[in-house]
């Protein structure tokens, strides 16, 4: 792929279009840049290059002219001393130097727009590399804030079931310390009067109970 038709592919991208359908955007938008940033090295070197031919080509246009005009002025000698022949060759000269001119302007011209193309794609590369510089520090910024929001949400999480089972751990050990405490209630204690009457109580019918069952084996 030539130069000139990668410079009109990256111009004309839609970065956001194409970030939007990848899968990894960060590493596409990567290679884009890394992609910019070697086409816009190159270019500049071909305009450099281009600005060189420019400079050397107006340095022999100029030693063009000052030939022609020199010529001229030996033809100009030339017939101011009747020397026609000469004035003649002279003017040979002038217009082999004369056409030779021309043809370096119309190379000139051709060459400024070569340099003027060079410098307008170049500006254009580098606003679409700072676009893409600029959506690539946006991706980051939301991968490392994806990234802290998914580590608190794990932590939030963490501490939620921990204390969770620590509430439930502490709860378990009231009521074991409760069931414990009812246990110990009437452990050595000394019975009351109203205990050892509900236990004669109790001896009363026992004796009935057993009265009965004599009378029901006599009948």
């Amino acid at each position: 792929m030539g130069i000139f038709t990668r410079v009109r592919d990256i111009i004309s991208s839609n970065i956001n279009a194409m970030l939007d359908k990848a899968e990894d955007p960060e590493k596409l938008v990567k290679l884009m840049i890394r992609e910019m940033e070697d086409t816009l090295v190159e270019i500049k070197a071909s305009c450099a290059g281009a600005m060189a031919a420019k400079k050397k080509i107006v340095r022999e246009t100029d030693v063009v002219r000052e030939r022609a005009a020199e010529w001229e002025r030996k033809a100009q000698l030339a017939v101011d001393k009747g020397r026609e022949d000469l004035a003649r060759e002279a003017l040979l000269e002038k217009r082999r130097y004369s056409e030779r001119a021309t043809a370096l302007e119309k190379e000139l011209a051709q060459c400024d727009g070569i340099v003027d193309q060079y410098q307008n794609d170049i500006l254009q590369l580098e606003e679409k590399l700072a676009a893409a510089r600029e959506k690539q520090r946006v991706l980051v910024q939301r991968h490392v804030r994806a990234q802290g929001s998914h580590r608190v949400q794990s932590d939030l999480r963490k501490a939620d079931t921990s204390d969770a089972l620590l509430r439930f751990e502490h709860f378990e050990n009231r009521i074991e310390r409760m069931e414990a405490d009812a246990e110990l209630v009437n452990l050595g204690r000394k019975p009351t009067i109203h205990d050892e009457f509900a236990k004669l109580e109790d001896d009363d019918i026992e004796r009935e109970l057993t009265a009965l069952k004599e009378r029901r084996g006599q009948q």
